[in-house]
């Protein structure tokens, strides 16, 4: 039986307010709903394998050449398929953060190393030393999440950079995780997109999922300068990989900008007042810059919010977390009082 280690199990707790993914506050836009569904029309026919309505809009969206472009059925699947395509011998990874990076890794039979972040130093990456030396003794892949889940802690563009720097030295790629980046305050700022044709190294990841809350349509893409890596991840996956549904669904939400806007200052306003009543409760909350928040807690909590009909992230299940961690999506304003309540 497939384990369930992410948050987002309303299938065993259907009547609980769900908290333990982090999906955007407003909903799934009605414009990608009705998109989905007049996609269900024509599903007599091939989903295009090319993908070129979708890659047009995405081309236009994110302003780089559709060459540079590759879409997964959700990120997860992206994650996949590169280290599919690269097979590297040995990656670096952070603890705690996404599990699918290592789960991937290990299944091309990668060595993982991972850098510990420690709660002394509030779970932030104070130094690359340990990455540095990991990628000069051999290390070809480094996955970084930016905010990273599950801690929501923001990494500076040029810690990062310096990163990127060593990989070209040492000739391996960043997977540079920019999932959640739509959420935080100020997401130019952190994003390495301007930096894509200057480092082929990079790959940045983005998803649907959480911005425009289509988790369950799974879709998802990737964005790099290097064309044959591309071409190579394309050839580890089947071709029907997104379904006529999840290519409609994608173009009208790509028109969803005011929304995005919308979702982005409801995010910051709510992130703050949780925070406030958290740490009034004699909780330890972290600095989360995401549409989610990370903090310490009793070790039964997660029983206790369920008796109240709200579902947290347990995140004891995280590489470097033991019991006691946990995570929180930033909802809408009354659904955010009840998850107080609960916690009371």
């Amino acid at each position: 039986m497939k384990e369930q280690i992410h948050g987002g199990d309303v299938y065993r707790h259907p009547e609980a307010l769900d908290f333990s993914a982090n999906m955007n506050p407003l909903g799934t836009p009605e414009s990608v709903i009705r998109a989905a569904q007049e996609g269900v029309n024509k599903i007599c026919n091939y989903p295009d394998v090319q993908q070129l309505n979708l890659k047009k809009a995405l081309s236009a969206y994110e302003e780089v050449p559709a060459d540079a472009l590759i879409c997964g059925n959700g990120a997860a699947e992206l994650i996949f398929m590169l280290t599919l395509a690269l097979k590297p011998k040995k990656a670096v990874v952070l603890a705690p953060t996404f599990a699918e990076y290592e789960l991937a890794l290990k299944s091309v039979g990668c060595r993982v190393e991972q850098v510990q972040l420690t709660e002394e130093d509030g779970f932030e990456l104070k130094s690359i030393k340990e990455i540095c030396a990991s990628l000069a003794s051999g290390a070809e892949l480094v996955c970084l999440c930016n905010p990273n889940n599950p801690t929501g802690k923001l990494m500076e563009r040029d810690l990062i950079l310096g990163i990127l720097e060593q990989c070209r030295k040492n000739h391996a790629t960043l997977l540079l995780d920019e999932c959640f980046n739509d959420f935080i305050d100020e997401p130019e700022k952190y994003t390495l997109k301007q930096h894509l044709y200057a480092y082929p190294e990079l790959f940045l990841l983005k998803a649907f999922t959480k911005r425009y809350s289509m988790a369950g349509i799974r879709l998802g893409y990737g964005m790099c300068a290097d064309i044959k890596l591309l071409e190579h991840m394309r050839n580890c996956v089947q071709p029907w990989n997104l379904s006529i549904p999840a290519q409609d669904a994608g173009v009208a939400a790509l028109r969803e900008t005011e929304y995005l806007e919308r979702a982005r200052l409801l995010v910051s306003k709510e992130r703050l007042w949780l925070k406030e009543e958290m740490k009034k409760l004699g909780l330890k909350v972290y600095d989360s810059k995401a549409n989610y928040i990370f903090f310490k807690g009793p070790v039964d909590l997660v029983e206790h919010c369920l008796e109240k009909q709200v579902l947290i992230r347990d995140c004891s299940n995280y590489v470097g977390l033991e019991k006691g961690f946990y995570r929180v999506a930033v909802k809408q304003h009354e659904e955010n009082e009840r998850l107080i309540e609960a916690l009371k």
